[in-house]
């Protein structure tokens, strides 16, 4: 859902109508509602609530609405056009604690200090480069949490990030940049965390490990496993792929865009068995292992940086 359905929800709450337009009208959210749940009527130009409506709004819909109109408010986001997906404002929310918890000042100095595309800041946060091209609002509400005054606006993709720790005895590799956001585990474990930026490894030709041992953290999907490690084990032969911990997910019930596919496995020979087996399971159960996921405080201290 976006702003514009959860808004509408609420009105229809408050006021027991409101006026349709194109959103609303398209909407999955509310043709459920009409069709399948049958507490929301349609008629002609207007949406109209019916018995049985204010029990399921106040049960699946209305803390959540008031949680994110608090957020948007208190942050000065709240615009009365604001077309925010509902997954754009959870990414806003983890922004905001992040600063507030400082997890995030490091990374902040990083992008002002490289220049940093709205690109890259889109793939950090949004993990898709384009996400945010042409989506000034949600852009400017990006900058406005990061504390930024401007993006650079290229296509410049060669820099990395780097979390650094006082004596580093490895390095971890990560295809998402969230581990970087949460530095207190990869420090006590001298751990020194890099973020390439998904498939954009050729930048990776420039980096020194300095005789470190080098890991590589990805999702564990088609896409991580068969398109990026590889171009990854090119660059940097010596790395070696980190095993994950989580608990995997469906990739039909998370719309996840990295299908399985029988073509391009060509990993097997750098998998240990027990990877193998992971990944075995992962394709017959349709599951995909988000990097996120994993739980890196028994996953750090195994790995050989103490």
């Amino acid at each position: 859902m976006n702003w514009i359905e959860l808004r509408a929800l609420n009105n229809l709450y408050t006021n027991g109508e409101v006026k349709l337009n194109d959103t609303l009208a398209k909407s999955g959210e509310i043709n459920y509602l009409i069709n399948s749940l049958r507490i929301i009527d349609r008629s002609h130009n207007k949406l109209f609530t019916l018995h049985g409506f204010t029990e399921i709004y106040e049960k699946d819909y209305l803390e959540k609405y008031n949680h994110y109109k608090a957020f948007l408010s208190d942050n000065e986001l709240l615009k009365h056009q604001l077309r925010f997906e509902e997954s754009d404002i959870k990414v806003l929310m983890r922004i905001k604690e992040d600063m507030d918890t400082g997890n995030l000042l490091p990374l902040r100095e990083q992008i002002i200090k490289k220049e940093a595309t709205v690109r890259i800041v889109s793939l950090m946060f949004f993990k898709n480069e384009k996400y945010l091209l042409g989506k000034e609002a949600l852009i400017n509400a990006v900058k406005t949490l990061l504390r930024i005054e401007k993006l650079a606006d290229d296509k410049d993709l060669q820099y990395k990030y780097v979390l650094e720790c006082n004596n580093p005895k490895c390095i971890v590799l990560c295809e998402n940049i969230d581990f970087l956001k949460r530095p207190t585990l990869a420090r006590a474990n001298n751990i020194e965390l890099w973020y390439a930026g998904g498939k954009n490894v050729n930048k990776l030709d420039f980096s020194d490990p300095r005789g470190l041992p080098i890991y590589y953290s990805c999702d564990w999907d088609f896409d991580g496993l068969f398109i990026i490690y590889p171009l990854v084990k090119e660059k940097m032969p010596t790395i070696q792929l980190l095993t994950p911990n989580g608990a995997p997910r469906d990739i039909d019930e998370t719309e996840h865009n990295s299908k399985w596919t029988t073509k391009g496995r060509n990993i097997d020979s750098l998998l240990t068995s027990k990877q193998q087996k992971i990944i075995n399971e992962l394709i017959q159960n349709n599951q995909w292992i988000i990097e996120e996921s994993n739980d890196v405080a028994e996953i750090f201290p195994t790995l050989h940086c103490s």
